[in-house]
């Protein structure tokens, strides 16, 4: 039935049923907005000339449309990824705390597609809100050797003020190979760390480097005798990379 008065209403209107359905975008009612997010998410081909005006829907003043428009980009990310990354990089320089996370997050899953784009989201490790400097970690940390010039730059985050992003800087800093060694000191000193989460990182992320981390495997088995349970399997795990 529903389908049946789209047609109709497209018929009416000279246009496709998907223009119809981008023309929701803009609609006054946050559900209807929601609706041509997810729709145009499944969509195929016919849905790419909407792909921006989709994209535009992360600043949206309601949450559920927000995620709804993250979602749906999402679902073109692979097919479509230069396109995606065109309509989305806007988005890292928003107003919208939202929109600059999920902007980061999208980029995130892009691959090379978002190689042009990696400066722009290392600017954002310095946001004044933590999750989008969270999420401007993880998507680095998603990019492999082309985000190795902005190592520098994550180890900074390892002094972040929330314990969400400490994290985050360890995982990623864990990932590099020879770009991190210089941080490996600062990965170190997140082993006193006042949150379990953060050491446990820490910890996970010496045991992934070779003999850079050498230096900094006493104060890892110190951590077998850490207060949680978690990081202690860490340390040991750590530990048993390296042949201790």
């Amino acid at each position: 039935a529903a389908k049946a008065v789209l047609e109709e209403i497209a018929q009416a209107k000279g246009q496709t049923e998907t223009e119809v359905i981008a023309s929701i975008l803009s609609a006054l009612d946050a559900s209807h907005r929601k609706t041509a997010c997810d729709t145009l998410g499944k969509l195929g081909e016919a849905a790419l000339p909407h792909l921006g005006a989709v994209a535009e829907r992360l600043a949206d003043r309601e949450f559920q449309v927000r995620r709804a428009a993250c979602e749906a980009l999402a679902k073109h990310a692979e097919a479509r990824a230069q396109t995606v990354a065109a309509f989305v990089t806007p988005a890292l320089t928003s107003t919208e705390e939202d929109a600059r996370t999920y902007a980061c997050q999208i980029l995130g899953q892009l691959g090379e597609a978002a190689a042009p784009h990696l400066g722009a989201i290392a600017e954002l490790l310095v946001d004044t809100e933590w999750d989008v400097r969270l999420k401007a970690c993880e998507a680095l940390g998603k990019h492999g050797e082309a985000a190795e010039p902005y190592v520098g730059a994550v180890a900074e985050r390892l002094a972040d003020g929330d314990e969400n992003v400490r994290r985050a800087s360890c995982r990623v800093l864990g990932q590099h190979g020879e770009a991190a060694a210089p941080h490996l000191g600062a990965v170190a000193e997140r082993l006193e760390d006042g949150d379990w989460g953060v050491r446990r990182e820490a910890c996970k992320a010496l045991g992934r480097h070779g003999e850079a981390a050498a230096p900094y495997l006493g104060a890892v088995a110190e951590r077998l005798a850490d207060g949680d349970e978690d990081v202690r399997k860490a340390a040991c795990e750590a530990l048993g990379q390296h042949g201790e």
